[in-house]
């Protein structure tokens, strides 16, 4: 609540952050989750292979496995180095009011 004067009692302050900007994350941080999404996905590429090897007898199972793992490094390539898109910028311009040239009653004289 707001004391005399507009000051906030330190009780019942709330402390919880505020965002003042559109900042994007770091370079670091942008770096680490495309690096941890690579590791992600090569990571599923052996557990796909293991199971082809598991699944040999079904033929068409087996098959499947081993064409899921054949695009994943081509894939995890393209997710690790693209970057995320930058925001649009809205261009600030000056729009000024439309107003009439003349006013809508008028004379008109007849010759």
């Amino acid at each position: 609540m707001v004391g005399g004067g507009g000051v906030v009692k330190g009780s019942e302050r709330d402390d919880t952050p505020v965002l003042i900007t559109e900042a994007e994350p770091s370079y670091e941080e942008q770096f680490a989750a495309r690096k941890r999404k690579y590791m992600i996905m090569m990571g599923l590429r052996l557990p796909c292979l293991l199971l082809a090897g598991i699944f040999y007898q079904t033929w068409w199972l087996a098959l499947g496995f081993v064409a899921l793992s054949v695009p994943l490094p081509w894939v995890a390539v393209l997710v690790a180095n693209d970057r995320p898109p930058r925001k649009a910028e809205k261009v600030n311009r000056y729009e000024r009011e439309a107003r009439a040239i003349e006013g809508a009653n008028r004379q008109v004289i007849d010759g």
